[in-house]
């Protein structure tokens, strides 16, 4: 029951509608580059992202000093149709934004 709530919650927030969106069309994508895509401080970021992994919608890879975010696979049915739903939502989504180093640089 716990997980059901905390996914019910996470999707009351239209800031994490448009993050969830955003990865659903992007895919996997670093943190810093969904800071300056969606000019946001990288503590309210965080925050969004912590609770949609909380709530089973993302997974992090972490690659040294790098977090990167994604959709997680397999979804239950639940997040799943949850995300079908989101898609067909006419939400404003900021262009992509790169601002991390590639990898391998420094």
């Amino acid at each position: 029951m716990d997980i059901f709530l905390q996914s019910v919650g996470a999707l009351n927030d239209e800031t994490r509608i448009r993050i969830l969106a955003f990865l659903s069309r992007h895919g996997r994508l670093c943190v810093c580059d969904l800071e300056s895509s969606f000019n946001m401080i990288q503590s309210r970021l965080s925050r969004h992202l912590k609770i949609l992994k909380e709530a089973g919608f993302l997974r992090v890879e972490r690659e040294g000093r790098w977090a990167y975010y994604s959709i997680r696979s397999p979804l239950d049915r639940f997040r799943q149709e949850a995300l079908n739903e989101i898609a067909t939502l006419p939400l404003e989504l900021p262009e992509l934004s790169t601002s991390c180093t590639p990898k391998g640089n420094p």
